[in-house]
This record gives structure tokens, sequence and C-alpha cells, in this order.
């Protein structure tokens, strides 16, 4: 995509549907005029009358306690720079969806119109009743060390600038386990520190408390090395400063044991690498170029413990493993501010968890066979579902141990509960799926791209680095939709009805006329055949020359799915393939199945269902929890319907006694554990979070999947192809280009799982 375009992508991004990308909405019923009367006049007097009576309440009758304020004025905004408080409001926006996302925090931006450092702090302390916490952000130093500190003394509630902490919490947790590795002890280390701003201070404050000796760290700035006979330091700085003159990067560099770049790109050179002490640590954390790049690293010293700033490598030094967390904790025990403990509770929780036995999910997320601790990771994964319940609750006890908590926590298990419960509020699925997509792109065949929005997806597969799109159909309109949208990558372009002379048809058509010749069709149909695009399409999946293929966008799915049963095998040992779609609800992933394929199953039918959506499952590093779903419970109806799901059932108790499945239920009672361990206390559902539907027949199941993407939003990603030999997968007719993107991410990482099963020893 050229630039003009990407702005053009950034832009509309911002702009469409709505202007902006948070919004207020309502936690209470609305809907009838007694609803009103307790949200507004007269009932609203009650809860102010209460905390006019003890100020505290207002945690109790209002959001304060789960409300964080994103401020800044805009002065040093992103590498922007000075370009004022309307022009940050997106950042400030962006920083709120990411507190959201990642902890369950609810964010009002504020951007304030002065660089006065009296009236910044005046303002922000008019509006702290308002909020839980406040968050600093993009406050150009040094005036940002004088308004953290003032506030964060004068506030009784968690102040903190995550652009100075954020950096140092995470890089102090890789500090800690990469000296481990090294075999150095901090109080040893040498350090050089490239970059003098805000962050580079707070990084250098933070290992000054991790052990690190003051006279052991050598900070430059944009004017060289910091020494004691330089004019017009900064009172900050001078802790840092040498004796004698000036030396060279390059000479500091010599035998030291550590380099932090926070600067700009490619100031470490290979050369000085050389020169640096046995097994020298990097963090290299300019973006998006780093101070030395990763490969060349790793090339120019095997002993390298190396961490950037960016996603694409090992160690990425990431803030949000920290901020999102550490404000949960803080307003969990509403904290009166975040102190030097509570910081350092955060580093230590996330050098442990780095050192921990690694999820599944989290395997499967970075394509992964198994993450464990070492050069290549030395700080936890952005995406590991295990941050919340281990930064947070050690942020609180720190929080409680150094008497800043105003409301203990006492039930610690409970309370872990309740922030994995949190998790199931945002569409995290996604960022997984895609992000282990990336780890091994695939070729996919698009069968349909001379349709706008089918080339749309293509495109944003190819620059998100996903898979390789391979352009199936009319080659002028392709040609032309590729100018118009900006998709210059050069890409291959197939036309299977213009281009008569194409070996590779004839070859198909060969190959498919000895598949079918003993069912009526000849060589010449077979060629009429291999000019239709999801025939030549599924058999450029068939013949290895595609890896993957998406298709379904114009067409009705029967007419797409036809060509794909009659080319595509099977998996081994499948009967019936069918489908599933994750659904990306509030309360996590849930998989309904079968709801493009099977009109009507039968119990045995059902029963392969079941074990195909299982295996589904656990691709995306999901253990099942599966409901058996009908209008009755339990043998509480005779109907056919209802028999032939309770006949599921025992086939999979007997033939899976390992699966976690029971019906026939209802969905509400399966999907309401209160309600179900009240009621069916002998289920093998009872107490459990079901997170897989199986419904009696396609019809029930489709419905279901739409009303709740239509009426609810829900994210759907689907329908996910199950039991076929090859990644094939067919979006729904008119499906959105963020749905086909999912879907190729799918067909990717369903590509990587059966290369993988092909390349295993068989048994």
């Amino acid at each position: 995509m050229n630039q003009y375009s990407k702005r053009r992508e950034a832009l509309l991004y911002h702009a469409k549907p709505h202007p902006g990308k948070i919004q207020v909405v309502p936690t209470k019923p609305y809907a009838t005029q007694r609803d009103l009367s307790l949200a507004y006049s007269p009932g609203v007097a009650e809860p102010c009358l209460e905390i006019a009576k003890d100020v505290t309440n207002v945690y109790k009758y209002t959001a304060k306690g789960n409300l964080v304020a994103v401020i800044s004025n805009g002065t040093a905004v992103l590498g922007l720079g000075d370009i004022g408080p309307e022009a940050s409001k997106p950042v400030m926006e962006g920083k709120g969806l990411l507190f959201k996302i990642f902890a369950d925090i609810d964010v009002f931006d504020i951007e304030v119109d002065t660089k006065d450092v009296d009236k910044f702090i005046e303002t922000v302390k008019n509006i702290a009743p308002t909020f839980g916490g406040i968050n600093l952000e993009d406050i150009k130093a040094p005036e940002s060390f004088e308004i953290e500190r003032r506030l964060v003394e004068e506030l009784n509630i968690p102040v903190m600038h995550d652009d100075q902490h954020g950096t140092a919490i995470i890089s102090s947790a890789a500090l800690i386990n990469a000296a481990d590795l090294a075999g150095k002890k901090l109080g040893d280390l040498k350090i050089v520190i490239s970059g003098a701003g805000s962050a580079a201070l707070s990084c250098a404050a933070l290992y000054l408390l991790l052990g690190v000796k003051a006279e052991n760290i050598t900070m430059f700035d944009i004017d060289g090395m910091i020494v004691k006979s330089r004019v017009n330091l900064l009172p900050m700085h001078l802790k840092y400063a040498q004796d004698g003159e000036q030396k060279p990067l390059a000479e500091a560099v010599k035998n030291a044991d550590m380099f932090l770049g926070l600067s700009v790109g490619n100031v470490l050179t290979a050369e000085m690498l050389l020169t640096m002490a046995p097994d020298p640590i990097v963090f290299a954390m300019a973006n998006p170029i780093p101070e030395i790049d990763y490969n060349l690293a790793i090339a120019t010293r095997k002993d390298v413990i190396m961490a950037t700033g960016r996603s694409d490598h090992p160690n990425q030094v990431n803030n949000v493993l920290g901020f999102p967390y550490i404000f949960r904790g803080a307003l969990d025990v509403r904290a009166t501010k975040i102190n030097e403990a509570m910081k350092m509770a955060a580093v230590h929780a996330l050098a442990e968890l780095a050192k921990a036995s690694v999820p599944e999910q989290v395997n499967i997320a970075y394509g992964e066979t198994k993450l464990n601790f070492g050069r290549d990771y030395i700080i936890p994964k952005p995406f590991d579902p295990r941050l919340i319940a281990v930064v947070a609750p050690a942020v609180a006890r720190a929080a409680m141990e150094s008497g800043v908590a105003q409301k203990p926590i006492t039930d610690w298990d409970k309370y872990g509960e309740e922030l994995l419960e949190r998790l199931g509020n945002d569409n995290k699925m996604v960022r997984l799926l895609t992000n282990r997509a990336k780890t091994d792109p695939k070729r996919i065949v698009f069968a349909e791209a001379d349709q706008l929005d089918v080339l749309k997806a293509a495109q944003i597969v190819m620059e998100e680095g996903i898979g390789e799109p391979i352009l199936l159909g009319n080659r002028e309109t392709i040609i032309e939709l590729k100018e118009e949208i900006g998709f210059d990558n050069d890409v291959l372009i197939v036309d299977p009805k213009t281009d008569l002379e194409n070996d590779r048809l004839n070859q198909y058509a060969q190959v498919f006329w000895q598949s079918r010749q003993r069912r009526g069709i000849n060589y010449l149909d077979a060629q009429k055949w291999m000019r239709q695009r999801n025939y030549f399409a599924a058999m450029m999946v068939n013949m290895g020359h595609a890896d993957a293929m998406i298709t379904g966008y114009s067409r009705s799915y029967p007419s797409s799915v036809k060509p794909i049963l009659q080319l595509i095998n099977r998996a081994e040992g499948v009967s019936r393939v069918a489908t599933t779609n994750m659904m990306l609800t509030k309360r996590g992933p849930v998989f309904l199945s079968d709801t493009a394929i099977n009109p009507n199953p039968t119990a045995e039918e059902l029963a392969n269902i079941a074990i195909l959506t299982a295996r589904t499952a656990r691709l995306f590093g999901i253990e099942p929890v599966i409901a058996m779903v009908s209008f009755s419970n339990f043998g509480s109806s005779t109907e056919p319907s209802a028999v032939k799901v309770r006949q599921a059932v025992s086939i999979l108790h007997k033939s899976h006694p390992d699966l976690l499945v029971d019906g026939e239920i209802q969905a509400d009672f399966a999907l309401n554990q209160e309600m179900h361990q009240n009621k069916f206390p002998f289920s093998k559902l009872a107490g459990k979070k079901v997170n897989t539907l199986i419904f009696p027949n396609l019809e029930s199941a489709n419905i279901t999947y739409k009303l709740l993407k239509e009426l609810d939003r829900v994210v759907s990603i689907g329908p996910i192809m199950m039991g076929m030999d090859k990644p094939v997968h067919i979006v729904q007719f008119g499906a959105s280009v963020e749905e086909m993107v999912n879907m190729a991410a799918v067909a990717v990482v369903d590509a990587q799982e059966k290369e993988k099963r092909l390349k295993m020893p068989k048994k």
C-alpha cells in the first residue's frame, strides 16, 4: 500500500462509522420511566445524600472506582513532538482503548490546553474527584517530572506518567532475567544508556532500586556523554554524570555489560557490539528502527541477549505488559497512589511469570512448539492471558503492604477469578489468531478477487503479513481495482477464463477428469469446470500450488461448497464435514456448530460434529466444554429432535469419556452456571463455563449465530470448515472485509496445523 493509501486508511478508521475510538455505554436499565426516575431525578438524590454523608460512598454508588483519566497537553506526542492538545486526542483515545481491552478499565481522555506547569496541575487537581486514577501521557520533560511529582504528593488517587514508568517497569523485569541468564549480578553491571529523556531516567531509577550502582551507569543525550563538567545539566541528570572528559559512544560501550537504547536508530554498530563484555545485554528500544538491528545483533554475537520495542522480534518491551494491570491492581484496593513498592511488585511479577510454564494458548498464539524461559523469552508475551491475574494481584498486595490501600482484598482466590472474568470483554482472540498466522504466513488463493471487498481483504492480509494472496478472477478488473485502492504489491493474478494457454489449467483438468471419469465427466467437461474459479482454486490447493483457499463472498454457500466437496478429500477418519462459528462474546469465545453444512444430522453425526468442534477449539488453545443444546432438559421431552440430541450425548459419553460434554439442555441453562448448578447438579457441566454449543440442526445454529452477530454486534469468525484434508474455507455471502481477513487468518493457522501433522512421524 502506498503512503497515500495508508494515510487514507488510518483516517477512515478514525472517522467511520463513528468518529473516535471510545464511547460511553450505559450500565443500568433505562427502558422504562421507572428506570429513568431511578437513574436521574428523583432517585439519583439518594446516592448523592449518601456520598454527602461519607465521601467514600462515591466508590459504592458511581463508576469512579473503575474510571481512569488519560491526560495530556500534547507537548510530546509519540514521535510527533509538540502538536497541541487537540492533535493528541487520537493517541489518548487509543490509550483508553488499551486500558479497556486489556484490563476492563473505563477511560475519559482529557486534553489540557496549557504548557504552564502550575496551571496544568491545578486543572488536574480540580477534576480529580471524577476519577479513580490518573494516567499522565505525552508530556514533555522536564515538566513531566515536576507535574507527576506534585500530583502524586497532592492527590489521594493513583497517578502515573506511563511514558516514564511503563518502559522502566517492563525493561527492569527483562533485566532481572537477562542478568540471571548471563550469570551476572545486578550490582556489578556496567550499563551504557543512549538517551536521557523521561523513559531513560525512569529506567535508570528503577535499575538503582534493583541494585545497579549509579557510578556504573554511563548516560548519553543528544549532546553526548553526560559528565560533571558539562554546563546546564538538569538536576535529574547529575546523579549519572561521570567524572572526566566526554567519551564517544564507541569508547563507552567497551567491556560494558548492558546497552540500553531509548534514542534513535542505528547508533550502536556491530563493531561496537563486538567490544562489549561476554553475554552482552542489549535493549534497543527505539521505534520503528532500533539502535541496532535485531538480526544484525544476533548474527554479530551469538551470546547477545537482545530485546527491542518491536513485536516482530523476541523479547518485546511493550508498555501494555504493565500499565493496564498496575492500574487494575491499584484501583481494586482503592490505592491512594502508585508508589515504588507497587512498581517493583509489577517488575518482579513479570520477571517471575516469564519463568513459569507457558499455557498452550500462548504457544499457539505465537506459533511456538513450547516457549521456555531463555534468551529469546525473558519477558512474558503481550497476549499472555495470565498477566491480569499475576501482575494486578502483585500490585494490589504491594499497595496493602505499603499502607496505601484503602480497600484491602481478603479473598485472593475470588479476586483472581474476577480478574480472569474480565478477559471475556474484548476481542483478544482476533489478535491471538492474526499474530499466530504471522509467525508462518501461507499462500492463500482468493477465488473472487475481482470483487472490491475481497481485494481489500487480500490487501490487508498481504500488508499485515498474515499470508501471501493469490488473486483469482478477471485480470483487467483486478488490475483496475488494485490501482483504485493503492494495492501496489506484486502478487500473482490468475484468470482461469481467459488464460487459455494456461498449462496449469490443462494439468488441473487432466487430474479432475481422471478422478471423475467414471462419474460421467469427460475431458472437455473437466476443462470447462476448471475455468470456474472455485474449481480452479480448489485444485490449486489440492495440487500444492496454494496452501489455503477463501471463497463464498459473491455466491450462496451451497454453490460455493459443492466444488470443494467434489475436489477436496475429507481428513482421515472423518465421515462427514461440518462447520463452526467462533463467536467473540463478552463471556469469551463461544463455538456454535453446525452453522452451514448439515441440515438435520443424525445422533451419530451430531456426535461427530461435537468431536470436530472440540478439535477446532483446541486448535485455538481453548479446552472445549460442550453443551448439546435442545428445547428440552435431560429427558424432559420425547420429541424426536430432543431424543436425537440425548442419543448423541450417550454416544460421546461412551466413545469419548474424557470429553467434557453433556445434554440435552436448553441454551440458558447451558450458559448460566448458577442455574445449571442449582437445577442439574448431576450434570458433567455443573459448575463449568460452557464455551461450545452443538445444535440439533443447521437451522437453529445458523439463526442463532446470525442473531448474535446482528443484535449484539458479536464478532463472528466463520463458518470454519471442519474435517477437510486441505485448508479450504467459505465465508458467508456478502461477508465484510474484516470477516474475510479473520477467515484468512483461520485458513493460515489451519494450513500451519495440517503441515505440522504431515511432518509428525506416524505411529
